[in-house]
């Protein structure tokens, strides 16, 4: 399944240019949840990061 939603901006992924949330998240973890919009719960810790939607789980550093 593809991304509907930009996981930094919340924004539809069709809707203009995402290059800019691409660069970023090179470095930061995701703030939205790509499936279905909602805000995540996010950790970060030194040795990295977790993200959790209530509808779609835990995502983790790929």
């Amino acid at each position: 399944m593809t991304a509907t939603w930009c996981d930094r901006c919340g924004a539809a992924r069709a809707d203009g240019d995402h290059t800019a949330c691409a660069a970023a998240r090179e470095l930061e973890p995701p703030r939205y949840c790509p499936d279905c919009r909602r805000r995540m719960k996010v950790q970060v810790l030194p040795t990295g990061w977790t993200a959790s939607c209530v509808e779609h789980g835990v995502s983790s550093p790929r």
